[in-house]
């Protein structure tokens, strides 16, 4: 008789007697993740916002870090930040009008002393 790594494999007897390791409905409910079965992970969402932007542009304000804003087109405006939103940055800048620059016009900005 050929090695089997099944014992049971050529007995019928045992066979019908044999159950699965996991039943049907606990694979089921382990497959959802939190068994809760609604579909959802049990993970939350991650927050829409991590408030890093804001703690950035505080930063910066308070110590009135001079910056370099790069538009989309490629024009460099420096000065410091002194005010902001949800949308848009209040640029001081000496010897120029101060600017309000709406953020989606922003390419990139960083400290002045990195340039």
């Amino acid at each position: 008789m050929p090695f089997s790594n099944r014992p049971y494999e050529n007995d019928h007897r045992q066979t019908d007697e044999r159950r699965p390791f996991r039943t049907l409905t606990n694979f089921n409910r382990i497959a959802r993740g939190n068994g809760s079965g609604n579909g959802r992970n049990a993970r939350p969402a991650p927050p829409e916002t991590t408030n890093a932007e804001n703690f950035y542009y505080l930063k910066q304000m308070n110590s009135k870090t001079p910056m370099v804003i790069v538009m989309n087109d490629g024009e460099q405006i420096r000065g410091c930040i002194e005010w902001y939103d949800r949308t848009s940055l209040k640029v001081n800048r000496d010897g120029a009008p101060n600017l309000l620059i709406q953020k989606h016009w922003i390419k990139y900005l960083f400290k002045e002393d990195e340039l």
